[in-house]
């Protein structure tokens, strides 16, 4: 059927849709959410088809991601056919019934998934049957060797290359902003790509955006290692392992993470990583709330490392509470800078030291933690840092004061003295978010009391940064209901943490980030 381009200005994220009219529908053959196969000049590729009551019937509109992918204009002619189901479709219908899916049925779902061939409802099938099921180890190598193969991959034309990456689940965790530098400045090479946030108040690329630009590509990314050894830059835009981000954005909204592994080691393969050092944080606070759980998560780890041909360490760290003080992009980036000259709290320079250690003994260094030392200690690392900010096109000369946060600001107090007890890392990422985190760079919240530490009455508990008033009135509100942190003269003295039901707001958070 030739029907005319009608040109949508309406972007889906990703998902190549079309438009069709009832009418036109009907004489296709074709329901709501089916795959139709669009010609133009020489050109062809597969939407999903949508269906409207009152659309011309001689017209097919066309959303912006489906425009760009066939290369039309307004007005354009386009033959439109029913396209037959993919096989990847039956793939996922065997994973749904607990079936073992081969190597080659795992490249065609991956492959249909990143050619936009697969409806949001059935990728949403097979990321279910994936938390049902489960993956063994075969498939989930299976899996991660076809996402790199769909995406694009870096040769940086020498070895060994470094990286870090953190399970997430814990606010505060700017620890990448100090091990690149570190590690760059001690001469080995480490090109960081980070995700941006998904459900905590700041993701590595949301903190250094507010530093010097993040989204750079392929080319750029590749001048500033040459130049300084690392970058810190987002991921999102260079097509590295791409089914991921398609994965995620279903995972999101369902609430479930069953691609954790193949998401973060195909990434780190297609950068063309070597030695990789794995973040665990584990507690009640975190996503990983055992040692008996991330102790498997580790291992899994390893091994999946080994058959991608990675090296892979992973450290279990405490997870307990946010790391640091600052929590929001701004207030983190604030922090790193402080630590990196001298400063910072203790427990974000410790953290750091630790890791970079671990990376360090990997490639054979002979006293990895006086390196690591070394490299804060001389103000090598700093002044990596601000070569790799230059390089990104931000200011080298940045000083913490510089970096703008939120102009409203309100302090929450103790009401009595104690120590503090307990630390709900949930709830302080919730008034994090609600004060305007991460899309504000300047909000967030910066804590004054952390665990076993001594608060007065009426001595500052912590406080919040936004950049309007009205955020900053929500997530005041929302702090008073949750009151994230528990005092206590005694451990004895405050045996019951909540109460339910309650009439406070009670939620449980998940956490999907990268």
């Amino acid at each position: 059927m030739e029907l005319t381009v009608e040109t949508l200005m309406i972007t889906t994220g990703g998902s190549r849709i079309a438009l069709l009219s009832e009418e036109s529908a009907n004489l296709l053959g074709v329901h709501s959410s089916d795959r139709i196969k669009i010609k133009c000049n020489g050109q062809e590729m597969i939407a999903i088809a949508n269906i409207a009551y009152h659309f011309p019937p001689n017209r097919i509109g066309l959303y912006e991601e489906t425009v760009e992918a066939l290369g039309v204009e307004e007005g354009e002619k386009v033959d439109v056919e029913l396209a037959p189901l993919p096989e990847s479709l039956f793939n996922i219908r065997a994973k749904l019934h607990g079936e073992r899916l081969r190597e080659q049925d795992l490249v065609a779902i991956v492959k249909d998934v990143v050619e936009r061939h697969l409806s949001t409802v059935e990728i949403s099938a097979f990321l279910t049957a994936l938390s049902i099921h489960g993956l063994s180890m075969g498939e989930t190598e299976a899996l991660s060797r076809a996402m790199i193969s769909t995406g694009k991959t870096l040769d940086f034309g020498k070895g060994p290359i470094l990286d870090k990456h953190s399970v997430g689940g814990i606010p505060g965790d700017k620890t990448s902003m100090l091990i690149v530098p570190i590690v760059a400045a001690a001469g080995f090479t480490i090109p960081k790509t980070s995700s941006r946030a998904i459900t905590s108040p700041a993701g590595t690329a949301d903190r250094v955006e507010t530093l010097c630009p993040v989204d750079l590509s392929i080319k750029e990314i590749k001048k500033v290692v040459a130049k300084t050894n690392g970058c810190l830059v987002w991921g999102g835009s260079l097509e590295l392992a791409p089914a991921d981000d398609l994965f995620i954005q279903v995972e999101y909204p369902l609430g479930i993470d069953p691609m954790l592994l193949p998401s973060i080691l195909s990434k780190k393969k297609a950068i063309g990583a070597t030695h990789v050092v794995i973040d665990i944080p584990t507690g009640m606070g975190a996503k990983i709330k055992t040692r008996t759980e991330a102790y498997t998560l580790a291992s899994d780890f390893v091994d999946l490392g080994k058959r991608l041909g990675l090296n892979i360490q992973c450290a279990l760290t405490f997870g307990e509470q946010p790391l640091g003080c600052g929590i929001g992009p701004a207030l983190e980036a604030k922090e790193a800078l402080e630590t990196l000259m001298g400063g910072g709290p203790p427990d974000l320079r410790e953290k750091a030291l630790s890791l970079a250690s671990m990376l360090f003994e990997m490639v054979g260094v002979e006293h990895p933690r006086g390196m690591a030392e070394d490299m804060i200690n001389s103000g090598k690392a700093e002044k990596k840092m601000r070569e790799i900010i230059s390089a990104q096109g931000g200011n080298p000369a940045v000083k913490p004061e510089d970096i703008p946060v939120g102009p409203e600001k309100a302090v929450v107090r103790s009401e009595r003295a104690g120590k503090v007890l307990w630390l709900s890392t949930n709830d302080i990422v919730r008034i994090a978010r609600e004060a305007g985190a991460p899309k504000e760079k300047g909000a967030g919240v910066v804590l004054h009391a952390k665990l076993s530490g001594d608060v007065h009455k009426d001595s500052v508990l912590f406080e919040i940064y936004a950049e309007r008033s009205s955020k900053l009135a929500s997530a005041l509100e929302l702090a008073g209901q949750l009151s994230p942190i528990v005092l206590s003269k005694k451990p004895e003295e405050k045996m019951i943490l909540d109460q339910i039901p309650e009439q406070g707001p009670h939620e449980k958070r998940f956490m999907l980030d990268r």
